[in-house]
């Protein structure tokens, strides 16, 4: 993934967070495909450690990562059924929204 590709977000830091969220970004094609509020909901999901549809080996290795100081993931769906992902880098500098398309 192209990291020029990806443009900005900014949300609402006041929101309690289980871990930094670093720059939040969002890639061109989820941009245009996602509603606002599908991505709003789901980083607020995300920052507390709420992963979304992994299943629960994942969640455990999101849990250890947090720990570790790995990277963290987590996978939702919009009201129209599609797919995305949230993806906070291990350094948490950056957090990525993104379709699975664009990885």
């Amino acid at each position: 993934m192209n990291r020029a590709s990806c443009h900005s977000l900014i949300l609402d830091r006041s929101q309690p967070s289980r871990f930094p969220l670093g720059q939040i970004v969002i890639t061109r094609h989820a941009l245009d495909t996602l509603p606002p509020e599908a991505v709003r909901q789901a980083l607020a999901r995300h920052a507390q450690s709420d992963s979304g549809e992994l299943d629960d080996e994942d969640r455990r290795a999101n849990e250890w990562a947090l720990q570790e100081g790995y990277r963290v993931e987590s996978v939702y769906r919009a009201g129209d059924g599609t797919k995305f992902w949230i993806i906070t880098e291990a350094d948490r500098s950056v957090t990525t929204i993104l379709l699975p398309a664009d990885y």
